[in-house]
């Protein structure tokens, strides 16, 4: 049947106009954290059964609301063409191995990933399911809605496991999400200055409505979930995420093209290469060609405080105001501080957004089960021919992507990292054999206490070519992901 075209995030539709919607690009999903874990099934079926249905009305809803589409966008959507690379069922998988990758025209490939983010919660279910029965009893004890039931008891089943018991307590959840929206509020002091945008933090569609209607509830009516905007009244919102920077190879060309290929106000994101270096004195620069069209800049990641500190004092000594916005990680605690530091910069309210995904969605649920927990992550890797990477400030951070088309090798003899990352068409090195795409009874992670992830020589090669166009006058790097 597929997911409805809405059900996604707003910034999806975004850069597809801004970008290449026909353009063959590859993304993978891989977990950056949480040990040994088991797919629990068919990547490829379950994939496709997400794929959109598109409606007239969808597209009409869309136009409305800042999102009118284009015929290349509709083209890739209704195509649906797709290859899919995944780890076959029951493969053990390591921290930041690609658990699969999609390749397909950039508009559809890129639509999905909220969707396939949700896929965290089965998979640590499974994990858990074989490890720790008892772990796994204390973890679904308690969750949020009977979609979120159906999910753990089907993969339960999927992976052999005796189901445990399970409460539904929807009217706890949607509490908790009130009380601490509620506070969010109090802590800027006007509801309309926060959006939330939450889907990828969700274990399914069912909850996030729940959570959606809580926001709603407390005065918060700007969300990234277009189909629930449309359901429930809210305002869609979402311009820009790294991959449309990534699209580009440089923050310049991506912020002319949000900028110069849509009639709504931008909003240029940070931190894909480099906050300080590029993405703000680039963002700068265009702000400056119209400085009265409302754009916004974005703080995403590393240090916040440092690089508002920054952005905010040289934006009061160029004569600019852009509207700042401050998403990742931040809860009420961090939010009070950014508005404490608002304060002392004299800096308009009205000029000062904050968005939350995970603090109002994951961190209010019974079930640690979250995306949180294992860091699921869904990234460009090739764009056309051209393989990309995000950067950001990943030295502090470790959240350097892969570049290509990745796919894992398993060691079945000799010595050396239970698993390497290579590249699609590269022959396995001697003692690996290739896990993905591979049937499921092909040997998958050894049980040792140890576990090692590293690069192949293609993968190192690709990384290197990249951190030296970007960064040519920083000395390169040692393969990153050992774990």
């Amino acid at each position: 049947m597929g997911s409805p075209l809405l059900a996604t995030d707003g910034y999806k539709f975004s850069m597809a106009e801004a970008g290449w919607p026909l353009r063959r690009e590859t993304f993978y999903y891989s977990h950056r954290k949480g040990g040994q874990q088991v797919v629990p099934l068919d990547i490829a079926s379950y994939v496709r059964a997400l794929l959109p249905t598109p409606t007239e009305a969808d597209y009409a809803y869309l136009a409305r609301n800042s999102y009118e589409m284009g015929a290349g966008f509709k083209a890739a959507i209704r195509k649906q063409e797709l290859v899919i690379r995944a780890l076959p069922q029951g493969a053990r998988f390591y921290p930041r191995e690609p658990v699969f990758t999609l390749t397909g025209s950039s508009a559809l490939v890129s639509w999905l990933e909220p969707l396939l983010l949700q896929l965290n919660f089965r998979i640590q279910v499974a994990s858990v399911a074989l490890t720790d029965r008892e772990a796994l009893a204390q973890a679904l004890a308690v969750v949020s809605c009977e979609e979120e039931k159906r999910i753990a008891l089907e993969t339960l089943d999927a992976v052999g496991a005796a189901p445990v018991p399970i409460r539904v307590d929807t009217e706890g959840y949607h509490a908790r999400v009130v009380a601490v929206v509620k506070d969010l509020v109090a802590a800027v002091g006007d509801a309309s200055r926060i959006f939330e945008v939450g889907l990828r933090a969700a274990t399914c569609l069912q909850q996030h409505e729940i959570a959606l209607r809580a926001c709603h509830e407390a005065g918060v009516t700007r969300t990234s979930n277009v189909l629930l905007a449309e359901k429930l009244g809210m305002i869609p919102v979402g311009t820009m995420g790294h991959e449309h920077v990534q699209r580009y190879g440089q923050d310049e060309a991506a912020f002319r093209a949000i900028r110069e290929r849509r009639p709504e106000r931008s909003s240029f994101l940070l931190d894909t290469y480099d906050t300080l270096a590029s993405g703000l004195p680039t963002a700068f620069r265009i702000i400056h060609e119209e400085p009265n069209a409302g754009d916004s800049i974005r703080f995403d990641s590393g240090d916040k405080k440092k690089q508002y500190t920054l952005a905010v004092s040289r934006a009061k000594q160029e004569g600019i105001k852009p509207v700042l916005i401050l998403e990742d990680g931040l809860d009420a605690q961090a939010t009070r501080e950014f508005e404490a530091l608002r304060a002392e910069f004299g800096w308009e309210p009205s000029q000062q957004f904050y968005g939350y995904g995970g603090f109002i969605v994951a961190r209010t649920m019974a079930s640690p089960f979250t995306r949180d927990r294992v860091a699921a992550v869904y990234k460009l890797a090739c764009t056309g021919h051209v393989p990309t990477m995000k950067f950001g400030n990943e030295l502090a951070e470790g959240k350097q992507s892969i570049p290509g088309t990745p796919v894992v090798f398993r060691r079945v003899s000799g010595t050396g990292p239970i698993g390497l990352v290579g590249q699609h068409g590269e022959a396995p090195p001697e003692g690996y054999v290739l896990l993905s795409g591979a049937a499921s009874d092909t040997p998958s992670a050894a049980s040792e206490p140890a576990p090692r992830i590293a690069y192949t020589a293609a993968t190192q090669a690709l990384v290197d070519e990249l951190r030296e166009r970007h960064f040519p006058h920083e000395p390169a790097a040692a393969a990153p992901i050992a774990s």
